[in-house]
């Protein structure tokens, strides 16, 4: 195993970026000042952001990182290897470490890296929010509150089983972002801050009226993404498959071996983890994407990224897919995998226009990048809110004669509502918001 390094990231990495040249003053939809945040996305060490080849968060925090800076904020990405996007840069890897992906040390020790890479953003230029793509980074949350910058994380993977119990026990202080209603539905209870689908740059994906006649897997080689079912549904439509994805980890090669090389037929293509510019290649050209899931898939990028080339999808219903795919608008979405065979023969009729203009009006980077404005500024109101709430309660356990002095009640209050004025300013919101709460406890101040 080839030595590994983790990068000091000091205030030497790369400036994040200034607001868009064409909106100096950060101004919202309306025309209405909208104060510029500053926000750490903080990226798994396994890929580049954006990816080579494999690395659906990685490509997902490229997107948002390019636009959010589009929109006038100040991002920095931490991460591992180059710098990739408009965004600001710290590595705290040399080169991404993907031969280690699901092994605990890389995990862990990036969470303790990017919490002092954080630390020293928020010293140097200060910072707003920071908003975790990782496993392990939310438990840097306590630490980050305690500088008073809320931590945002977005739920990449299952949010169910154990994984339910890990984010229910890191509690209020980290605010989760699910990437769809149906992955937030089977986790109810959890501090849900937003859903927020997954997006991509339609203009960054080639779109292809005219189709050649195969189908396309583009996947992990596991029981869960199902590629044995793709073959045998592609065999029994004459239709040849092409297979590309992830096999790295013991467990993938293993079920290659034993599921997929088998099925393999003559006119079969396993075609390795496909680049970028393959992947788009592929996916162009091909009659429809095969996504035949056989769990509770949370979002499904690559079903997006097909439609954003023209090309319809071919799916079970499971997870995300009926939220992701308009069944016979941009696809067809079977519920049992003997059904999949005459959907393969059915979607041509599906229109390639249709497909790309569906993913512009749902799944657009500029999208995404509004959704998760919208998030953290709802996370700074309410922790603005509730900061004086919080000092109000220390003032009086920490000086309890405060109570028996009304007129200090009175000049308290005063005090009180001036301060959650300006902690409103500083999240960027109108003054009022949350001011019945704010009353309330003033009220009980003063007697009335």
């Amino acid at each position: 195993m080839s030595r590994l390094s983790v990068v000091d990231a000091g205030p030497a990495g790369v400036a994040a970026a200034d607001p868009a040249p064409g909106d100096p003053q950060g101004r919202g939809a309306a025309g209405e000042p909208r104060r510029r945040l500053r926000v750490a996305l903080v990226a798994p060490p396994y890929f580049e952001v954006p990816p080579e080849g494999y690395g659906g968060v990685e490509a997902v925090v490229a997107c948002l990182a390019d636009a959010l800076v589009g929109a006038g904020h100040a991002v920095t990405v931490v991460g591992a290897g180059r710098p990739g996007t408009a965004a600001g840069f710290v590595p705290v890897w040399e080169r991404p470490v993907a031969e280690r992906l699901g092994e605990p040390f890389p995990e862990v020790m990036h969470a303790a890296a990017a919490r002092r890479a954080v630390e020293r953003l928020a010293a140097d230029g200060g910072l707003d929010v920071v908003h975790d793509h990782t496993l392990a980074g939310p438990l840097n949350a306590a630490a980050f509150a305690a500088l008073g910058v809320p931590a945002v994380v977005t739920v990449h993977g299952p949010a169910g089983g154990e994984l339910r119990r890990y984010y229910a026990a890191l509690g209020r202080e980290v605010h989760l972002v699910a990437v769809s209603g149906r992955q937030r539905a089977l986790a109810p209870g959890l501090n849900w801050a937003g859903t927020v689908h997954n997006a991509v740059r339609v203009a960054d994906w080639p779109f292809r009226a005219r189709k050649r006649d195969y189908a396309v897997f583009l996947g992990r080689f596991c029981p869960d993404k199902a590629p044995h079912l793709a073959l045998e549904a592609a065999h029994a439509a004459g239709l040849p498959l092409v297979l590309a994805g992830k096999c790295a980890e013991p467990a993938e090669r293993a079920y290659f071996e034993r599921e997929v090389r088998p099925r393999l037929g003559a006119r079969d293509t396993v075609a390795g983890v496909a680049g970028q510019a393959a992947k788009r290649r592929l996916l162009a050209g091909a009659r429809c994407l095969l996504f035949p899931v056989c769990w509770e898939e949370p979002f499904g990028m690559v079903m997006i990224e097909a439609m954003a080339c023209g090309t319809p999808v071919v799916a079970l219903r499971a997870g995300a897919v009926p939220e992701v795919v308009v069944h016979g608008v941009t696809g067809l979405i079977c519920d049992r995998p003997e059904q999949l065979p005459a959907a393969l023969r059915e979607v041509g009729g599906i229109d390639p226009a249709a497909c790309r203009a569906h993913v512009a009006a749902n799944f657009s980077a500029e999208a995404m990048a509004r959704g998760y404005e919208a998030v953290y500024r709802r996370v700074l109101a309410g922790a603005a809110a509730a900061q004086p709430a919080a000092a109000v309660d220390r003032l009086h356990r920490d000086h309890p004669a405060i109570d028996a002095d009304p007129g200090r009640h009175r000049q308290h209050g005063r005090h009180h509502q001036h301060g959650r004025q300006y902690q409103h300013r500083r999240a960027g919101v109108p003054a009022g918001t949350g001011e019945a709460a704010g009353l309330a406890l003033q009220d009980g101040l003063t007697g009335g």
